[in-house]
């Protein structure tokens, strides 16, 4: 389950424990904070000014047959964030709070 704070200037999105994506409007710029295991990873920043689209990333597992879901943050160079979620009903309940 993803968990959605807001405050005057930014929004944070927390994907369990190991993922944090913050996009700040005063600072401009869209921070992706990651863990592996006990290890934080260095972070990944995108300006806000790049942002091309937010969009689902919907597959299923082959081996499984579960739906994986991702809130994916795109910029116009062809990168993107991927927001781990819970399910599809998550993932858009995280992409609405991305586009407000």
């Amino acid at each position: 389950m993803t968990e959605i704070t807001r405050s005057d200037h930014a929004l944070e999105l927390r994907s369990g424990g190991t993922t944090l994506l913050t996009l700040d409007k005063s600072d401009g710029k869209a921070v992706l904070q990651r863990k592996f295991l006990f290890v934080k990873m260095k972070p990944a920043e995108m300006d806000l000014s790049e942002v091309k689209d937010v969009s689902l990333d919907v597959g299923v597992d082959r081996a499984s047959g579960v739906e994986v879901c991702n809130t994916m943050l795109v910029s116009r160079a062809g990168a993107a964030f991927a927001l781990p979620a819970a399910d599809k009903v998550d993932a858009e309940k995280s992409a609405t709070a991305m586009r407000e």
